[in-house]
């Protein structure tokens, strides 16, 4: 098994058959969200660099560049979460569509109605909120539901939903029970997310047991520092910079391999 994986190619944007849908494969970055990333980075490298290499220029040189790193770190991060949320999202909308369909509506109907349920709970500008306005908007334009669904579907990356998507384009061509196909969906997805709880519960320990490891090279530093010069490694002779700086290489790589082994998916 391989740690480190080749780049993966820049994917083209997919976009809505009706406009206003985004492509969740990417996350784009407020004001808001740069600055947070870059005092986040700055803090981060300008105390690891103050306390290992306690000079100045090396400490403000330091604080820049990984302000400048955090930026694409902290992207990922927020697509994820987004991405998560959505997942969440669309299990709400699965609930909804199975209750309108339980009453005999028909599709169009069932789709106005789910709107009205998830803009109640998560707003007008929420995710699947405008998805849904998306959606209603293309049946009303005459654009097949099942077109609308695998759009959606390819530009959310989401495995449940393009699993969604395919059934029930396969449903209506069958003629299938679409209520049944939705709540089975629904179940599974439930199923999924609750597993997912169970072991981020179980691995939850271990997580702070990394984070905890991390600092502790810090706090030892500090400890260090307290005690008089002679006792740190203060100097910044060129011995002392190698090995200070393949002592971070190797904090670096302790966190990277210790996140990998606990990103656990299903």
């Amino acid at each position: 098994m391989a740690f480190f994986k080749k780049k993966e190619e820049k994917q083209e944007p997919v976009e809505a058959l009706i406009g206003g849908g985004d492509d969740y494969h990417v996350y784009h970055m407020s004001v808001q969200d740069r600055v947070i990333a870059g005092l986040i980075g700055m803090g981060t490298g300008g105390l690891v660099a103050c306390l290992f290499f306690q000079n100045a220029v090396v400490t403000v040189g330091t604080a820049a560049v990984v302000a400048v790193l955090a930026q694409g770190i902290y992207q990922e991060s927020r697509q994820k979460k987004r991405m998560k949320e959505l997942l969440l999202q669309f299990k709400d909308l699965l609930e909804s569509l199975t209750s309108s369909y339980a009453t005999g509506k028909n599709t169009l109907d069932s789709f106005r109605d789910a709107w009205n349920d998830l803009e109640q709970i998560y707003g007008e500008q929420a995710d699947i909120t405008r998805e849904l306005a998306i959606i209603i908007t293309g049946m009303e334009n005459n654009i097949r539901i099942e077109d609308l669904l695998a759009n959606f579907a390819k530009r959310s990356g989401l495995e449940d939903v393009a699993s969604f998507a395919d059934v029930f384009r396969v449903s209506l061509k069958q003629g299938a029970n679409i209520q049944d196909i939705i709540a089975s969906t629904r179940d599974v997805i439930n199923d999924k997310i609750e597993i997912e709880m169970e072991i981020q519960t179980m691995i939850a320990g271990n997580k702070n047991e990394l984070n905890i490891m991390m600092i502790m090279p810090l706090v030892i530093l500090v400890s260090l520092g307290g005690m008089g010069s002679d006792m740190t490694a203060a100097s910044n002779t060129p011995v002392n910079v190698i090995i200070k700086l393949i002592a971070l290489g190797m904090f670096y790589l302790a966190y990277y391999l210790g996140r990998k082994f606990t990103n656990i998916k299903i």
